[in-house]
């Protein structure tokens, strides 16, 4: 099967005629002159009117971005924007010593809460290094074990994350 380059005109025979105005790896976008834009699947059947010339690959903008994203995410230190739990947004944390005598430490939640998930990013990142390092298969496991307690003794702070997909995860119970 041939695909059609952007330009291309066709017939449909529920929408009507339309231009092919791009193409992904699945489907045409075709604006059609009665229904507007749709997408069709490639394997769909419709009139050729006139066939564009355009070299077209079959991956869009949006899946090289999609594919650029999952790249940077998987193997840089860029972090994900993790957003505190309303309920916390504006809030202090308090820490008073037992003795009356000392003065108590107040500290913004949301700067508390940055340093958490400042930590959280470093050893994802930490985590990565192992994986990727030329240690022992013995020692990748070790020190993974190492980490994921190290989860597990942080997710305390899980009431503070707004969503429950970026909280600490410890050691699975089997």
């Amino acid at each position: 099967m041939k695909i059609l380059g952007i330009g291309s005109r066709i017939s449909h025979e529920v929408h009507g005629k339309g231009v092919v105005t791009n193409v992904d790896s699945e489907h045409y976008w075709v604006t059609f002159i009665e229904n507007g834009l749709e997408t069709i699947p490639l394997n769909e059947a419709f009139e050729v009117i006139e066939a564009a010339e355009n070299e077209v690959d079959a991956v869009s903008l949006f899946d090289i971005e999609s594919s650029l994203v999952s790249i940077l995410k998987k193997y840089s230190d860029v972090s994900e924007v993790i957003h505190i739990g309303d309920k916390w947004k504006g809030g202090k944390l308090i820490l008073e010593p037992a003795d009356t005598n000392l003065k108590s430490k107040e500290i913004k939640i949301d700067d508390f809460f940055h340093k958490i998930t400042m930590v959280r990013d470093r050893l994802r990142v930490m985590e990565q290094k192992v994986n990727s390092s030329n240690l022992e298969e013995q020692e990748k496991i070790d020190l993974q074990q190492y980490i994921t307690r190290i989860y597990g003794s942080l997710t305390t702070f899980n009431v503070l994350f707004k969503v429950k997909e970026q909280q600490f995860v410890g050691q699975k119970s089997k």
